[in-house]
């Protein structure tokens, strides 16, 4: 067994905890303050209230309920009114990570990537800075929402937010009045898309000196040929899933204007291609069986992952210019009756990287979303209550700050418990600080007892994945 009585005992006696987040903030203590006042104390009463209000609850008026001595108008003055560096708590933020993932790297000699993705906080009334009637992935529907571009750096299974940019819609661009109510600075209101906002984060980490070896993210950022271009152009790699409608060329095509036809009409003027483009659905519907290759990509709860993956050579074309850009076509499935398709792009030979290491590249998203879920679950990210520029800002700089305690937290803590998942390093540091010894040692039986039986289904899933396997062997 992986979580045993004694893995747990050795954890009762881990009294770092206690008031250990504190010293942590106190590192950033240089950001926080603001002209002569010193904002440190109430960013860690903040900070707790991330951490011990319920999800849903993590707003300041319920941070003062829960948070011994603390008070609502400190809270404001600090989130909404306060000048401390947000800004450089966001670089050290992203340095650090970057650092940590690093340490990983050499350790399992896994790459780190860096992921662009968007989420979306439900929020209502039209005061909010950047609110709208958009696209809420969250509720899977067009919905009164806040919507932002975010930066994640990921390896093997740790994952943590480093950066974001809140996406305004035209509607609030064309509308200064609403801007500047809303305190967004000149500099930030011109319109921009998902994608240009991307870039914007991808050049600035990397200006801060963080370290990847790829770029990820989905169909919206796969889809954008300004994107991949500019990315081709810094000299990074990129796998981008696109969508299944994508059309591309199996052969480099030319382009040429077509000469106009005897007889009435129009003199063309756009470019035409003189090889016919596919869709890739249609691509992935030609594929024989003997061109699809078997990869183990990780560890699983429910045994190892295996993807069928398939890659070539294509033409991507923006439908202006003059030439198209070779890219590779990353093909993925999964192994079940009715598999899973992703669809991704790469600038990268199509040799140059392995089926294996083209469909790691495109699964590490899945600990990116977990990120994502555990930011809003156990840390209230969407759970503010403010409307200002300012606002957004400050609190999602303290959201990513405490992210990524928890998962060096996790790091740190996987020798003795390696099924430690995000929730429980928050709760255990909660209890360590403001529990009893009593309370402590309830809550570590109830999760060995947890852990137990999960790594006991674990070992379970793989052993049926084993004989399975076998029984496939000797059929």
């Amino acid at each position: 067994m992986l979580s045993d009585k004694k893995i747990f005992v050795n954890f009762i006696n881990y009294e770092i905890s206690v008031g250990y987040i504190e010293e942590y903030l106190k590192k950033f203590s240089l950001y926080f303050w603001a002209h002569r006042f010193d904002n440190t104390s109430t960013a860690i009463k903040y900070v707790w209230g991330l951490l011990i209000c319920n999800k849903g609850e993590a707003n300041m008026e319920r941070m003062e309920e829960e948070v011994g001595n603390s008070e609502y108008r400190a809270y404001q003055q600090f989130i909404t009114n306060s000048n401390w560096d947000c800004a450089g708590l966001l670089k050290s933020v992203a340095i650090e990570a970057s650092a940590l993932l690093q340490a990983q790297k050499a350790k399992n000699k896994l790459p780190v990537g860096y992921i662009i993705d968007e989420s979306a906080h439900l929020k209502k009334g039209k005061e909010s800075v950047g609110v709208s009637r958009q696209y809420a992935g969250v509720a899977g529907k067009v919905d009164n929402c806040q919507v932002g571009v975010y930066a994640s750096l990921v390896n093997d299974k740790h994952a943590t937010i480093i950066n974001e940019r809140l996406f305004l819609p035209k509607a609030w661009i064309e509308d200064q009045a609403r801007c500047e109510k809303a305190g967004i600075p000149a500099e930030c209101r011109d319109f921009k898309t998902k994608p240009q906002l991307a870039l914007e984060l991808i050049k600035q980490d990397i200006e801060r000196g963080v370290v990847f070896d790829w770029v990820g993210g989905d169909g919206l950022y796969g889809h954008s040929y300004e994107l991949c271009d500019a990315i081709d152009e810094i000299g990074k790699l990129f796998v981008l899933d696109v969508h299944k409608d994508e059309k591309v060329f199996l052969e480099e095509p030319a382009f040429a204007v077509p000469e106009k036809k005897p007889g009435k009409g129009r003199t063309p003027e756009k470019l035409k291609a003189d090889k016919p483009e596919f869709r890739l659905d249609k691509i992935y519907q030609s594929v024989k069986v003997a061109d699809w290759k078997l990869e183990e990509i990780r560890d699983s709860t429910k045994g190892k992952l295996y993807l069928y993956v398939y890659k070539t050579d294509v033409w991507s074309w923006d439908g202006e210019s003059g030439k198209a850009k070779r890219r590779t076509l990353i093909i993925t499935k999964t192994t079940e009756k009715t598999p899973k398709v992703k669809y991704s792009f790469s600038n990268g030979g199509l040799n140059q990287y392995s089926d294996k290491e083209y469909a790691y590249f495109i699964s590490q998203r899945y600990w990116v979303e977990r990120t994502f879920d555990n930011a809003k679950n156990e840390l209230g990210m969407s759970d503010y209550q403010v409307r200002k520029w300012k606002s957004w800002e400050h609190h999602h700089s303290l959201i990513m700050l405490t992210s990524l305690f928890l998962m060096q937290q996790q790091i740190d803590m996987h020798p003795e418990i390696p099924l430690l998942s995000f929730r429980d390093a928050r709760i255990l540091i909660i209890l360590q600080t403001f529990g009893t010894k009593e309370e402590v040692k309830q809550r570590l039986m109830q999760m060995q007892k947890r852990h137990e039986k999960r790594q006991y289904d674990i070992d379970l899933n793989y052993k049926l994945q084993a004989h399975k396997n076998q029984m496939n062997l000797t059929s």
